[in-house]
């Protein structure tokens, strides 16, 4: 007989048995205390099974091949490898699991880098226990719990965005936010902390970006794109 889904029922002998399989989760932090507490908490959840733990991108997307879990609860900054990425790894790879990123912090970039990354939902850390689970209850049930309005935001600047340069059109919508930090002059470890990204990740971006410009290096492409974004001009007439 095939698995029952979770609420379901089955009648043997004029008997009635209900089945409520436990939403599993893993959870993702790289502060062991975060990690015990959050276990705690969800753990005294009937409706909640905590099936492992991870202190880093690399081992969260591992354990998820391993654990199998519902819902990745994880940390949007961590060392190396941070939340954004490995929740992209793990949408990509994992696309049934569902990411709800966990922060500190009530930050637009990284909530628009979650949205693109395929994160369902967004909470911040100060949020109580009960929301928490309920948020990942929603999230196991395949809701969205992000914004729309953010999600519009998100859109509209892809929209435009896509028209202002022919060069810069070439460019991910990841690409086109890195040359933006490029712009800025920020240093790839500056830019690696910004877009929650590993430093490795943001040298493999640069080179990408230099190579779809034509570009021989990130100066020459930082001097274009402050210019573009400076005088909203086509290049050609420069």
């Amino acid at each position: 007989m095939p698995p029952l889904p979770a609420g379901s029922s089955l009648e043997l002998n004029g008997c009635s048995y209900c089945f409520n399989m436990a939403t599993k989760v893993l959870i993702v932090d790289d502060h062991e205390v975060v990690r015990q507490g959050l276990k705690a908490l969800l753990s005294a959840q009937a409706e909640i099974e905590v099936v492992g733990e991870a202190s880093s991108g690399e081992e969260a997307f591992r354990r998820t091949g391993l654990d199998e879990p519902d819902v990745v609860v994880m940390d949007v900054r961590m060392p190396e490898q941070g939340g954004i990425e490995t929740c992209r790894d793990i949408r990509s790879r994992f696309p049934d699991v569902k990411v709800l990123m966990l922060t500190s912090y009530a930050d637009e970039e990284a909530l628009m880098a979650s949205i693109m990354a395929g994160a369902s939902g967004y909470v911040l850390k100060k949020v109580k226990g009960t929301e928490l689970v309920e948020s990942i209850q929603r999230v196991a049930a395949g809701e969205s719990l992000l914004d729309e309005s953010m999600v519009e935001r998100l859109f509209e600047r892809l929209r435009t965005g896509k028209s202002e340069d022919p060069l810069l059109a070439k460019l991910t919508d990841q690409e086109r936010t890195l040359v933006h930090h490029l712009a800025q002059g920020l240093t790839n470890k500056q830019i690696a902390e910004e877009m929650f990204l590993a430093e490795k990740t943001v040298k493999n971006y640069v080179s990408s970006v230099l190579t779809k410009m034509n570009m021989s290096n990130r100066s020459e492409a930082a001097a274009y794109v402050a210019r573009v974004e400076t005088d909203k001009k086509d290049p050609e007439e420069w």
